[in-house]
């Protein structure tokens, strides 16, 4: 079982910066792909980042790439995400993921999500 705790939301400017944490519990994280998703009002969950068990590989969804960075520190069982330059269209709840080594990259594990809202 892994339990994640998602925080570092709030309401910011366009232009600026927030950087979100997820605190995960449970001895998979280490092992685990991290990954973070987003979903607006009206609106689908979609990806937006992912980061592999050794922190070397990370993907970008194509709306935030050179803007927002993925990152963790598997002592602290932790991943980050850093936004940077956001926008209004980032304005959603964002959700901090788990996949487990042989889950095969499914999310099996979700928090319970951090509000950003970007004002224009």
């Amino acid at each position: 079982q892994v339990q994640l705790v998602e925080s570092g939301g709030g309401l910011v400017q366009a232009g600026g910066s927030l950087r979100l944490s997820c605190a995960a519990s449970g001895r998979t994280f280490s092992s685990s792909t991290m990954g973070w998703f987003r979903q607006a009002p009206g609106k689908e969950r979609e990806f937006v980042a992912a980061i592999n068990w050794s922190g070397v590989n990370k993907y970008y969804a194509d709306a935030v790439k050179g803007r927002f960075t993925i990152s963790r520190d598997n002592a602290k069982n932790t991943v980050y995400l850093q936004m940077n330059s956001l926008k209004p269209e980032d304005t959603a709840v964002y959700y901090c993921a788990a996949a487990p080594a042989g889950s095969q990259g499914t999310y099996d594990y979700w928090g319970q999500g951090t509000q950003v809202t970007v004002s224009s």
